[in-house]
């Protein structure tokens, strides 16, 4: 066995199990015989740097990993990154125009180029403060979503969508980001409140008279096709079928109704503007209008529709020079504040633009009905289970997938176009051959699609491309489908959903047996941290101040039933109080360690601690299995502290010094229990203590995980010794209530039911109460009982009753008064109704506080009197 430095250092010992674990990483043999059990990380982006979002995730992650990699699975943890398509490239375009370039002055070629070579330099520092954390990973199996391998996943699914008539060309409201200059999806579009104005303006019937509608978005009346009310909406009946005229135009547009106007928006009429608007969109598909656009990708009023004097201008500087218009033309009849909810491109920051624009899509029906169908069959479990409705809910609403992203960096789409205009995508049964060399197109000018696939289609085959689909590999035969996904609550629509579709439509299988939904990490005031708010939170800092150990501890301690989770540094420094608590426990074991650990008698104590140890486990285990982190170590923490270090430590000591082979044997035994069921959360100093422990040993994360049935539980031993501690605890409450020091030796009397075990264990009895039984007690004593053990202890030496008694008539004295207040307060309406529940609970338990404080004194003088 090992030394010990006096005190714990992280930073002492962390970064060589970091280098170990990178160097020489778990890997996963697809031969053995042991049942596999699979997680593939959410791949972070290859620009991204570690945030607590990701610290939390993968911690949870890898204590399931090294929990099942202890009881026996073949576990596989897959490592990887992401390309993210429009993140990079907006990396690097930003340091070409550093160097006053463009993308398009190298060219496609040379810029993709150039991206790669970042990637190799610059990109992937995750992967090294993901190892920072100790992260159990196959880091030979690291992938990259654009791998070959993956490239190769990608070109196949494409190919198959298109030749089953889910892959199409069509034209469709997209969301447009004019900064970034591409297509972006629902879900990399957040929706934000801003303030906005309502415009009431009147359109010229033919005929006469005027009709008023509502809008937000008046630059736009010049792409308008119709004016739509609802067909119940008695207030515009006699104006269906008749025409009115656009505002600053000579353009008569019909009135029509369609179910999709709400009656209670504006004033219940909606322009109907099918190029700018998903909804018009749908309206006007229903009723056969036209769609021209008026705006163009950079966000400029474009169109012969369009007066002369807007053309070219901004969309928000068209709005304004509009309304101006307008109200000169007296076209307006109200201006009142609206809160907008404006679409914001989640890469920019820029409020998108919805555009009609012809673009690749994927029909989801098909796929997302299979899911729903796998839900409803219940072949995924979600825990909090709440988020299987939430998921199914989402499927059932889901529209077309628009595939296509307007850049560079990423997988081109598969697809190229004659002269004829027709498409051409490669056979199924060869996919990775070009058309431009395939003998059927000879002689043909092709034209490639320019596109690249959103990220979301190859992170969507993560579960097996990464097992090397499309080919058969003994990787996907063992390790698929995968067992459990850990991943936020928010990703769920824009991942969860996408597995769980390419999953069973590629592998017939769903791609997890169970997804694990945490919530999203905020910052001290329950705020999302962002970088413009600057309050975001360094995990890697926290971990140089703190431990790497310390801080999952409270990570794992936070991840509890999906609820968001707010920033307690009181976490951290309970993680790592904790640790300094384990080396200091695990020092003095290996002090005591020395010796022959065969034969002897266990003590009470011994036969005690086993017992714990075993429903420790069960507790540990049972919690882990039902993916209860946060409960699983909370029991290993109680354990460890409550039990071990505070009551068994001290309750060995004088078998130990008696030289007990036993109570070696089951110190070393409990304490290597210990560091098994606290590794998954604390690996690098149990790790490191283990190794002390067992020098000649492999490393713990490579050991069996502990098993209730090793250990010697006796039940009779776990109440004796419960006897023994509530006689323990009822002394030293007694010295406390006559202000006796803790460390003074008193006498005391016990008897009752329960107090065998006191009698038949002194010296563990002296050394923990710090107390002899005695059969005599001079004098009044001071008697306190609890389950079956009666102690009594008397005035005696500084124990003076004069005292005594008068301290506690005026404590008496003093509890009243607060009680009476507090009653008071409980009785007062105002107050009940009034203040917050908690501040009103919190005088409740004052009052019972009080009250049995006062009880207990009263008890006390009267036996004294």
């Amino acid at each position: 066995m090992n030394e010990l430095d006096k005190t714990f250092d992280p930073q002492s010992i962390e970064p060589k199990w970091v280098a170990r674990w990178a160097d020489t990483p778990f890997d996963a043999d697809p031969a053995s015989n042991r049942p596999p059990f699979t997680i593939v990380i959410p791949p972070p982006n290859v620009t991204g740097n570690l945030h607590t979002g990701h610290a939390l995730d993968n911690t949870i992650i890898d204590v399931l990993t090294r929990f099942k990699r202890m009881q026996g699975f073949e576990a596989l943890y897959l490592p990887g990154t992401d390309h993210a398509g429009i993140s990079t490239q907006i990396v690097v375009e930003r340091q070409l125009r550093s160097e006053g370039k463009s993308r398009h002055d190298l060219g496609r070629e040379q810029f993709l180029k150039r991206v790669w070579e970042w990637k190799e330099t610059s990109g992937g520092q995750i992967i090294g403060q993901l190892q920072r954390i100790g992260v159990s990973a196959a880091w030979r199996r690291e992938r990259f979503t654009m791998d070959d391998g993956l490239s190769r996943a990608v070109r196949r699914a494409f190919v198959h969508y298109y030749h089953k008539g889910l892959a199409y060309r069509g034209e469709r409201i997209v969301n447009w980001d004019p900064v970034a200059q591409t297509v972006l999806s629902d879900l990399e579009v957040n929706r934000e409140d801003r303030p906005g104005k309502m415009v009431t303006l009147a359109y010229e019937l033919e005929g006469g008279g005027e009709m008023l509608l509502a809008t937000v978005r008046p630059e736009t009346i010049f792409a308008d096709q119709a004016v739509a009310v609802h067909p119940d909406d008695e207030r515009f009946a006699a104006f269906v079928g008749r025409r009115c005229r656009i505002p600053l135009t000579d353009r008569w547009i019909a009135i029509i109704t369609d179910e999709a106007v709400e009656r209670d928006f504006g004033v219940g009429a909606l322009k109907i503007t099918p190029a700018h608007d998903q909804t018009d969109f749908e309206v006007g598909q229903r009723h056969g209008l036209a769609s021209p656009s008026v705006i163009d990708k950079n966000a400029r009023l474009v169109s012969d529709l369009v007066p002369e004097e807007f053309r070219g201008l901004d969309r928000f500087e068209a709005r304004e020079r509009v309304m101006e218009a307008l109200q000169a033309a007296n076209a307006v009849r109200e201006v009142k504040d609206y809160s907008v909810s404006l679409g914001i491109s989640e890469r920019t920051g820029e409020p998108i633009e919805p555009l009609l624009l012809e673009q690749w899509f994927v029909k989801v029906r098909p796929l997302a009905d299979a899911v729903i169908a796998a839900l409803d069959r219940d072949e995924i479990a979600f825990i909090p289970e709440r988020w299987k409705k939430v998921n199914r809910d989402w499927l059932v609403n889901l529209r077309d997938w628009a595939i296509a992203r307007q850049l560079w960096w990423g997988h081109q789409i598969p697809a190229w176009y004659a002269p004829d205009g027709s498409i051409i995508v490669p056979d199924e049964d060869n996919p990775d051959l070009d058309p431009t060399d395939d003998p059927r197109y000879a002689g043909l000018e092709l034209r490639r699609d320019p596109d690249v696939f959103d990220t979301w289609f190859s992170s969507a085959l993560w579960p097996f491309s990464t097992l090397g689909w499309p080919d058969k590999t003994p990787d996907l035969e063992k390790f698929y489908p995968t067992s459990v996904l850990v991943t936020g609550y928010d990703i769920i629509f824009k991942w969860v959903s996408n597995m769980e579709m390419a999953g069973l439509e590629f592998m017939g299988r769903a791609p997890f047996s169970a997804v694990v939904l945490h919530g999203l990490y905020l910052d001290e005031k329950g705020q999302k941290m962002s970088k413009s708010k600057g309050n975001g939170i360094d995990p890697l800092e926290l971990a140089d101040r703190f431990g790497a150990d310390a801080c999952r501890f409270a990570w794992a301690a936070l991840a509890t039933g999906g609820q968001d989770i707010r920033h307690d540094e009181r976490r951290y420094e309970q993680g790592r109080n904790f640790a300094n608590k384990l080396w200091n426990a695990s020092r003095f074991a290996l002090m005591n360690l020395e010796g022959d650990l065969n034969g002897g008698e266990p003590t009470l104590a011994d036969r005690w601690i086993e017992a714990r140890a075993a429903q420790a486990v069960r507790d540990v285990t049972g919690l882990l299995e039902a993916f209860d982190l946060a409960g699983a170590v909370r029991a290993a923490y109680s354990f460890t502290w409550d039990e071990f270090c505070d009551w068994y430590i001290e309750a060995a000591k004088p078998s130990l010094r008696e030289d007990n082979p036993a109570t070696r044997r089951t110190l070393k035994r409990v304490l290597e229990c210990i560091l098994g069921l606290l590794h998954p959360f604390m690996p690098f100093i149990t790790s490191e203590l283990y190794a002390a422990l067992n020098p000649a040993a492999g490393q713990l994360a490579e050991q069996a995980w502990p098993l209730a049935q090793d250990f010697d539980a006796e039940g009779p031993a776990e109440q004796e010794f419960e006897d023994l501690r509530s006689a323990v605890l009822l002394t030293r409450s007694l010295r406390s209530e006559l202000g006796l020091s803790p460390a003074q030796p008193v006498q005391v009397g016990v008897s009752g039911a329960a107090s065998g075990p006191v009698r038949a264990n002194p010296a563990i009895f002296k050394l923990l109460a710090r107390a002899e039984v005695t059969d005599t007690l001079p004098g009044k004593v001071l008697t306190g009982i609890a389950s079956g053990v009666e102690v009594r202890l008397g005035f005696q030496g500084e124990a003076d009753l004069e005292a005594f008694v008068s301290k506690s008539k005026g404590r008496i004295a003093e509890l009243s008064r607060q009680l009476a207040g507090a009653k008071g307060k409980l009785n007062n309406p105002g107050f009940v109704t009034r203040a917050p529940q908690e501040v009103v609970e919190e005088e409740r338990r004052r009052v019972a506080e009080w009250t049995a404080q006062i009880v207990r004194l009263d008890e006390i003088l009267k036996s004294l009197a």
